[in-house]
């Protein structure tokens, strides 16, 4: 069993730049590892730097449209870190980068693994909504990972993992509100124009101080890949809702939790997307079918009494390793090694995160907090 340095947290307040600036300066050393890995692969597919950097630059106009305030926070990133922006948008971006440059050259193309769960209340020990996945994705960003707590003065305070100069990933909010994603891919991806890169829909996502902005976000916004979301939100008086999102870049798909149950984990599932979409995912992540298979069937029946711990020991499952729930470092079908990079366990009401790197090697979780808005919450229960 090896020991791996916890995610570290990073605070962070003020304007956008401000925020930028501080997160670029604490995570430099990790942020420069990860954009000189996703860099390397696109060069192997013919884009050398400079063309990243146009590339990256003509990313902005549709990101200001979305939302000007993460350019700035990505300026701030990159001032702070001595780093040159094309690096800050490529930690932002590289999947829609990589399908493009794949598009043109045939590039390699690495889809994250994830498998996701949730709980609601009622399906839960004492009450409280359980939110948690596995990520499973290149084994190097387990040195690579921060955790982000955001203050904010517009808006819910934010607690997020994501890799080093990423605006987010997965994480919660003071409000309540919890966000997982995983990766799923169809025959429509990358067709459809540039769309808006996934890490700003989830970043927006975590601003919501109401399910329904969530909601809103995701069915909304234009997307170049296909992706799923689970998003629950906690409430003060102890209740909760969740759904997931299976996203093609022209349509949405929502599920609801079964008794109170939800997982999901690389394939399409709503019966009304797999009736309009081709799943072109599976080839890459054959072992997705029987995760959400095994994740669901050690957990339904500790319905009604579920805990953070029964997430952790089946997120934990090795069976048919290293294609397993908890994939131990192995080389994925394209030569590239892959390993369940952090496991992230939530309760969004409280506050409460835990994450552990590389759970198949190493067993030691850190728990980040935030202040609830109870306040927030409360009204959002009304």
């Amino acid at each position: 069993m090896t020991d791996y340095a916890p995610f570290p947290l990073i605070d962070l307040a003020g304007s956008p730049r401000e925020r930028g600036r501080t997160h670029g300066k604490a995570a430099a050393d990790r942020l420069k590892r990860g954009a000189k890995m996703y860099a390397e692969s696109l060069l192997k597919s013919g884009v050398e730097w400079k063309e990243l950097e146009r590339r990256a630059e003509a990313m902005v106009p549709g990101i200001e449209h979305f939302d000007p305030a993460y350019v700035e926070e990505m300026r701030g990133i990159a001032e702070g870190a001595g780093e040159p922006f094309a690096a800050v948008m490529l930690m932002n971006a590289r999947t829609e980068m990589v399908a493009a440059a794949r598009r043109q050259k045939s590039a390699q193309h690495f889809p994250d693994g994830c498998t996701a769960a949730l709980a609601l209340p009622e399906a839960s020990a004492d009450g409280v909504l359980l939110h948690g996945q596995n990520w499973d994705w290149r084994a190097e960003c387990a040195e690579t990972g921060v955790v982000l707590r955001i203050r904010r003065d517009d808006g819910p305070d934010i607690l997020t993992f994501t890799e080093a100069g990423g605006l987010a990933r997965s994480g919660l909010n003071s409000a309540g509100i919890g966000l997982t994603a995983n990766a799923l891919e169809c025959d429509r991806d990358y067709q459809r124009g540039p769309g808006v890169p996934l890490p700003f829909i989830r970043r927006k996502v975590l601003e919501a101080a109401h399910l329904a902005q969530a909601v809103q976000t995701i069915v909304s916004t234009p997307k170049p890949g296909s992706n799923h979301m689970a998003v629950s939100h906690a409430t003060a008086d102890g209740g909760g809702e969740a759904f997931g999102f299976e996203c093609a870049p022209d349509d949405t798909f929502w599920l609801a939790p079964d008794r109170g149950l939800y997982v999901h984990a690389n394939h399409w599932i709503a019966e009304s997307a797999r009736a309009k979409v081709k799943d072109t995912g599976l080839a890459e992540t054959p072992c997705s079918i029987y995760r959400d298979k095994r994740v669901r069937d050690k957990l339904e029946p500790l319905r009604g009494k579920l805990t953070l711990d029964d997430f952790r020991a089946t997120f934990f499952d090795g069976w048919n390793a290293p294609w397993s729930v908890c994939r131990p470092p192995r080389m994925n079908t394209r030569g590239v090694m892959t390993a369940t990079t952090a496991m992230i366990l939530m309760r969004p009401g409280e506050g409460h995160l835990e994450a552990c790197p590389m759970p198949a090697l190493n067993k030691q979780f850190t728990t980040y907090t935030l202040t609830p808005d109870r306040t927030a919450q409360k009204q959002a229960a009304e």
